[in-house]
């Protein structure tokens, strides 16, 4: 299939560069993808959306400051570590400018630190021998690190602005966004409302939010993500069902770690690109932001909704005025 079925154009006015304040007031539209009616809604109202006996699953992935700067002599480089390589002290990372750098060079980081470029690889991304653990790399990027927003957000942001009230777990270097608009009022008010909540983890990478290069959906290699999916996530997505409530993954992130765990507990490393075709087996609805076009997000809530109806739907939330992407308004989708 061609990725050129999931283009589409946005107006940069539409781009949002800051998160809505407070972030329950985001705009919400409810697209039923059976129906195909739509309504105008807000974040404020999931309470009123959502039933007693209906399940949340969130994405608890921590993002955390993976921009970093070092020095080799007189040159000052960017190092953006990806995610560690399990059982080793090495990283999966980006420099800039990896040009003047050569498997065996060292650099220092800020805190004194060196390490070493163990190898280039071919899709752009070094292997970096930090000889710490991943706990200690990730102090270091607490204290000296910066928050990885996104290349079409202008200026940086703060870590509490790109992250979810409820994180729990580092690891991620892009934040699960549909995760942003839920606030402990929010989740407290869901709560009392008889909404239950369970957890998943999966570390969202740069992959998640790039286009897609290739010219069909099939020559696209998919990027590789750590995720965990526990036995009691799945036993409340069981109990949920049996009552008759329904499951709502939030984020694009949750449903991938849901989809690779096909109903069995998972913990490892997923590359599943969820295309339409896909069936469906873990959740009934989903809320989601607006993904950028040519993105394999925009691919997995086609997959879920339908091309043209999720197209159209965008096509709606421009001419309405809907800000897009990471900080932006947000869909629910349901059947």
């Amino acid at each position: 299939m061609d990725t050129s079925a999931f283009d589409y154009y946005l107006p940069t006015e539409r781009i949002a560069q800051n998160p809505a304040n407070p972030r329950e007031s985001a705009r919400l539209l409810v697209m039923n993808r059976k129906t195909d009616v739509l309504q105008d809604r807000t974040i404020a109202d999931l309470p009123d959306l959502l039933s007693p006996g209906d399940l949340l699953v969130f994405n608890d992935s921590k993002v955390f400051k993976a921009r970093l700067h070092a020095t080799r002599e007189t040159t000052t480089f960017e190092v953006f570590l990806l995610r560690p390589v399990e059982h080793t002290t090495q990283w999966i990372a980006l420099l800039q400018p990896a040009r003047k750098l050569s498997p065996e060079d060292t650099l220092v980081l800020a805190d004194g630190t060196t390490v070493t470029l163990h190898e280039k690889r071919s899709d752009g991304t070094c292997v970096l021998e930090t000889h710490r653990s991943a706990d200690a790399m990730f102090a270091v990027c607490d204290t000296y690190g910066e928050v990885p927003t996104p290349p079409y957000v202008e200026q940086g942001t703060d870590l509490n602005a790109y992250q979810t009230a409820y994180a729990k777990t580092t690891g991620s270097v892009a934040a699960p966004t549909a995760g942003l608009h839920f606030t402990p009022a929010l989740l407290d008010t869901l709560e009392k409302r008889g909404v239950q909540r369970v957890f998943v983890t999966l570390h969202v990478g740069l992959g998640t939010f790039r286009p897609m290069k290739t010219d069909t959906l099939e020559a696209h290699v998919m990027h590789e993500e750590w995720a965990h999916v526990s036995q009691e996530t799945l036993d409340a997505i069981t109990a949920t069902r049996a009552r008759g409530g329904r499951v709502i993954a939030v984020g694009t992130t949750t449903v991938r770690a849901l989809e690779s765990a096909c109903g069995t507990p998972f913990s490892g490393y997923t590359r599943l690109f969820i295309t339409p075709g896909h069936t469906f087996t873990s959740f009934d609805a989903l809320i989601t932001n607006f993904h950028l076009p040519k993105s394999t997000l925009l691919v997995l809530v086609s997959a879920f909704a339908g091309r043209e109806r999720t197209l159209n739907t965008y096509q709606h939330a421009i001419d309405q005025g809907y800000r897009f992407y990471s900080f932006g308004d947000a869909m629910l989708i349901t059947s």
